[in-house]
């Protein structure tokens, strides 16, 4: 797949993501695969050839885990500036805060200044990098924002017959 694909991709999938944030969302235990679109994304990212730069590898795995931590910490982030309730019925809904649109731009701004490293460097850094970042923020997002949901719904104890 070329960069221009992954490129179109990623920006479909962060335009749709972003949108969809800021509309309240039902989350429900059942069926609900979060994880799908982060694995997407990075399966796309490793197929991809030129995710290490061969003539400066220290370098180019340093800026990668840089990447991706960067990613993780958007997504912890983003999450935790998620408002979640719940209504009147037990439902357990979320949606995205002007703080988490924050969260986004911080973490654009710390991506885009990696680039500005890397260029500096000579070190380049493809678009599977890039790809793999917002995957784990994704992933991170999703996991927190369920693992807080869990703790609110309700869950009523009553006696099992027997």
């Amino acid at each position: 797949m070329s960069g221009w694909l992954n490129i179109a991709v990623l920006i479909a999938v962060v335009a749709f993501v972003f949108a969809r944030q800021f509309t309240a969302q039902r989350i429900t235990s059942e069926g609900r695969k979060w994880w799908l679109m982060p694995a997407i994304l990075f399966f796309m990212a490793v197929r991809e050839p030129g995710i290490l730069d061969p003539a400066h590898r220290a370098a180019s795995v340093a800026l990668l885990i840089a990447t991706l931590l960067i990613g993780l910490a958007s997504g912890a982030a983003w999450a935790w500036t998620t408002r979640i309730w719940t209504d009147e019925s037990g439902a357990v809904w979320t949606k995205g805060t002007w703080a988490a649109a924050g969260v986004w731009l911080c973490g654009m701004v710390l991506r885009l200044g990696l680039m500005g490293v890397a260029a500096a460097l000579g070190v380049h850094q493809g678009s599977p990098a890039t790809l793999m970042s917002v995957a784990a923020m994704l992933l991170t997002r999703s996991g927190v924002t369920a693992w807080r949901a869990q703790g609110m719904q309700r869950t009523y104890r009553v006696p099992v017959a027997g």
